[in-house]
């Protein structure tokens, strides 16, 4: 949705939310690609790495919820994943449909080497960890937003 113009004018990239929001994904990524060679990872599947050691033995449905992927995206990165030996899949042993994700020693370990990737995006921000913290609370309210007036 565009800033608010006069009618006479039409709208130009900038007066677009979506992609000020877009393109500065874009330059996150530019920020995170090197730091995340380093570590052998893409920026999806650091993001899965995260999620998993924030909480170790979760589901594919869930992890997929938190990283808003639908499974068709979440599971090829997860073979890669398992393939890297970060993680393995196994099937629950309590409800044989849902698939277990679990870090293996050489994936928690891996955090420890990731450990300053955080600090490197905020110092590149540019922002305060509470202007960052501000900015991150306002950016998710808008997408929970968008997410309902879409579903």
């Amino acid at each position: 949705m565009p800033a608010p113009v006069s009618p006479a004018e039409p709208p130009g990239l900038d007066d677009f939310l979506c992609f000020t929001i877009y393109s500065t994904s874009h330059a996150f990524n530019r920020v995170y690609t090197p730091l995340l060679d380093a570590l052998g990872l893409t920026y999806p599947q650091y993001l899965v790495l995260v999620a998993l050691w924030a909480e170790d033995g979760q589901t594919v449905g869930g992890l997929g919820d938190k990283l808003f992927l639908e499974s068709n995206t979440l599971t090829p990165l997860l073979k890669r994943l398992e393939a890297l030996g970060h993680i393995t899949r196994r099937r629950d042993p309590g409800d044989e449909r849902q698939v277990r994700i679990g870090l293996t020693a050489q994936g928690r370990a891996l955090r420890q080497r990731a450990c300053d990737v955080p600090c490197r995006i905020l110092e590149a921000s540019g922002l305060s960890l509470e202007s960052l913290r501000r900015l991150q609370g306002e950016i998710a309210a808008l997408r929970e937003r968008l997410r309902a007036s879409s579903g």
